[in-house]
C-alpha cells in the first residue's frame, strides 16, 4: 500500500467513519452519502500497489487505481466508500493499521464503520440495523439508547469488520453498523438509510438528507421487480 498526505485537515478530536465497498454496495453508499451531504474535503489517500484484477478492452488490457480516500469536515473524518477493498490480508491490515494511525494523530476517540448484513427475515422497506461495539461497557450503552444488537454470534469478514479489532487492540471505542439486505447482488439503498438514521442517534450529528436513498431504492427495486432471483420487497 502506497499512502499520501495531501494537507492538514482542521479537525479537533473528530469522529471517524470508516467503510468501504461490500455485500449491497452498503458501505460505499454510506460513505459516498455522507461526503456528498457534509462536503468533505480530501486530504490523504491509500493506493493498492498489487490489483485484484485488470481489465480486457478488447485487445489489450488496463490496470485499475485502486485508490481510496481519507476526507473531512467539521470534527469528522471519513474514510474509503470508492469501489472494491484490498483483496489480500496484507493490504488489508496495513490499511487498517493506517486507520488507527490516522486516528491517533488527530485524537480520535470514536471509530464507526458500517456495512451490510445478510438475512433471510422478510422486513419489507423498513429494514433494520443492527449495532456491535469493541466492548461490553460500550453495549450496555448502545442497548439504553433503544438500539438493535447483533442477534446472533458471527465471523465477520473484510475491513467493515476487522477494523473494529485494530480499534479495539489500540484502545480506541469502536462501533459497527450492519443493515439488514436480502439480496448482496445489487445496491442497497433501504440498509444504508437505516444506518444512517442510527449513526445520526449515536454520535449527535446530521448527515444529510436521507430521501435520496428512498428514491434510488426505488429505482433499483423496480430495474429487478421482473428478475427471478431477486426476491420481492
Amino acid at each position: 500500500m502506497h499512502f499520501e498526505d495531501t494537507r492538514i485537515p482542521d479537525v479537533n478530536k473528530p469522529l471517524i467513519i470508516a467503510a468501504m465497498q461490500d455485500m449491497g454496495n452498503v458501505g460505499s453508499i454510506v460513505v459516498n452519502h455522507i461526503n456528498k451531504s457534509l462536503g468533505t474535503a480530501s486530504f490523504r489517500h491509500a493506493t493498492s500497489s498489487r490489483p485484484p484484477y485488470v481489465y480486457d478492452k478488447g485487445g489489450y488490457i488496463e490496470i485499475p487505481e485502486e485508490k481510496w480516500e481519507y476526507r473531512f469536515a467539521k470534527d469528522i473524518i471519513v474514510f474509503g466508500g470508492g469501489r472494491g477493498q484490498p483483496q489480500e490480508n496484507e493490504e488489508l491490515n496495513e490499511l487498517c493499521q493506517d486507520v488507527i494511525n490516522v486516528a491517533k494523530r488527530y485524537d480520535a476517540k470514536f471509530i464507526y464503520t458500517v456495512g451490510g448484513y445478510h438475512t433471510s427475515r422478510s422486513f419489507g422497506n423498513s429494514p433494520t440495523t443492527y449495532v456491535t461495539t469493541t466492548s461490553q461497557d460500550m453495549l450496555r450503552l448502545v442497548k439504553k439508547l433503544g438500539i438493535e444488537t447483533t442477534p446472533t454470534e458471527s465471523v465477520i469478514t473484510g475491513f467493515n469488520g476487522l477494523i473494529l479489532g485494530y480499534a479495539k487492540l489500540n484502545g480506541i471505542n469502536g462501533i459497527g453498523l450492519y443493515g439488514e439486505l436480502l439480496e448482496p447482488r445489487i445496491p442497497q439503498y433501504r440498509a444504508a438509510r437505516t444506518i444512517i438514521q442510527t449513526l445520526e442517534k449515536l454520535t449527535y450529528q446530521k448527515l444529510g438528507d436521507i430521501k435520496e436513498l428512498d428514491v434510488k431504492a426505488d429505482a433499483v427495486e423496480s430495474r429487478f421487480s421482473s428478475e427471478d432471483d431477486i426476491p420481492k420487497r
